[in-house]
This record gives structure tokens, sequence and C-alpha cells, in this order.
């Protein structure tokens, strides 16, 4: 992980059109959506109202009315792993999902629209991490940032960096920035000079159950309270809450398994 704050946009109302490749929504497919709103709603203070539903039964969260993440319905038949999914944005969904197969990913859902929101795929990259790629119309991304209940930052686990590097580099125009002072193998996703996304190498650390995936931090007031609550709502703790040089961290996972981490501090 790396320090994302700095940019005019990072506290407060977001609601604008974003550059290509920013990370601009996140999205959770479960089997069970009204307990994991009930689950979400507890721990963030989200409220949902129905969004488009292309892929079947979806809702978007709101914190105090504003758009802030996604959560839809994975079809009954389908024992697919749950995971929060971070969307970059594009300009032509077309022709993003046809570089991604061009180096060496995969597009497994469209391009296809989404109703009046806009246009949406969803891909893996070439080790196998599951990302979308949004062109907005009347649905912009995330509304909101900076505050509790929030995406904080999007961080791909991955075995090593520097093949998966230049394939999102491609794909989406990432200045690479790779740490060079430490032993982590850890590149900074940057645009325009501003951080907005890392890489990080674990090597035989990443769990093979899951294997490669992109893992979305929210930012909380309270590490250690929010990870006290999670666990009264039925969640689980993967790495107690610690301190690091961007804030207090714990890595978690929902009821259904879906892995996030909380974020509090200054980072």
């Amino acid at each position: 992980m790396t320090d994302a704050r700095g940019s005019e946009s990072r506290v407060g109302e977001t609601n604008a059109r974003r550059a290509p490749g920013t990370p601009c929504w996140v999205s959770l497919m479960v089997h069970g959506p009204a307990a994991t709103h009930d689950f979400y709603g507890a721990l963030f203070g989200w409220e949902f109202r129905p969004g488009p539903q292309q892929l079947g039964p979806y809702a978007r969260a709101l914190l105090d009315g504003r758009e802030v993440a996604g959560i839809g319905q994975l079809p009954p038949d389908r024992q697919l792993p749950t995971a929060w999914t971070p969307y970059f944005a594009s300009d032509d969904v077309n022709r993003t999902a046809e570089t991604v197969r061009l180096c060496g990913g995969t597009v497994g859902v469209g391009p296809l629209d989404a109703g009046e929101a806009g246009r949406m795929a969803l891909g893996s990259d070439p080790a196998g991490a599951v990302f979308g790629t949004w062109q907005a119309a009347a649905h912009l991304g995330t509304a909101v940032a900076g505050v509790p209940g929030t995406p904080a930052w999007n961080e791909l686990l991955t075995y090593e960096t520097t093949s998966v590097a230049k394939f999102y580099e491609t794909v989406f125009g990432f200045e690479l920035a790779p740490e060079t002072s430490t032993d982590r193998d850890y590149v900074t996703l940057r645009l325009g000079g501003r951080p907005v996304a890392g890489i990080h190498g674990v090597g035989d650390a990443l769990p093979r159950v899951r294997g490669p995936h992109w893992m979305t931090y929210f930012e909380v007031a309270d590490a250690d309270e929010s990870v006290e609550l999670l666990v009264d709502l039925g969640g689980h703790v993967l790495a107690p809450a610690q301190d690091t040089p961007h804030g207090r961290v714990a890595t978690v996972a929902d009821p259904e398994g879906a892995r996030f981490s909380l974020l509090s501090g200054d980072r």
C-alpha cells in the first residue's frame, strides 16, 4: 500500500467524470444479498437502492445519500467465490476489452450496457485477478471519498509484479513506480503523477484458495472498533489490526468470505 492522499478530490464529493484508468467503483457479487446488505449496512452505515439489473439483482450502497459501492446477486447455480472487484474508468470499454485480450488477459462478461448508467466489462489479468472496466454515462462512479465507509485504496495481491504491472500499464496507461528502497515487491500505479492503486507481489504467501485478487481498503474511523463490530456481525478476521506507515489496517472477510481491509488514521 502507498500514500493515496494529496489529490484535491481525495476528501469529499468526487462525483465527476474520471480520467481513464482511475479506480471509479467497487462491486461485490454474493449469494445472499439481503444478509449482505444487513452486514455492510451495520458495519459502514450504508443504505441501499436498486441499480441496473442487466447481470441480475443489483443494488447500490449509499452513504448519506451518495453512492459508494454496489452489491449484486450471483446466479443460484453458480458457486463462484465472492470478492470485491474494482472498476477502472475507460472512455471506450470496447477498445479496452480488446486491449485486455491482446495483452493476455480474459474478458469474461461484456462489454455490455448497464441501462442508462454506462457500459461495462469484467475481465481478468494474465495471472487471473478479476477487475472491471466502466465507461460512464449517467452513473459516474463512487460519489464520495475520504470519509468512513468509503473505498480508500485498491491493491492487487499477485505472485510477482513485473509482468502483471506491464499488463495494467498497457491497458490503462498507468505510470509504474516500483519500490526501490525496500525488499518488498511492490509497484504503485500512478496517473498524472498521482497514486491510484498498487500491485503487491507476495509469491508463495498468496492464499492458494484465492489466487491473485484485488483487495479493496475501506476507510473507517477506528480500525479496532470496526473489527470488533465486524466479528459481532458474523465477519472474520484474517489479519488483526496493526499499525502501518499509512494508518492502522486490518484484513477481514464478510460472512460469505469476501476479503477486504479496514483502514483508519492518517495515511
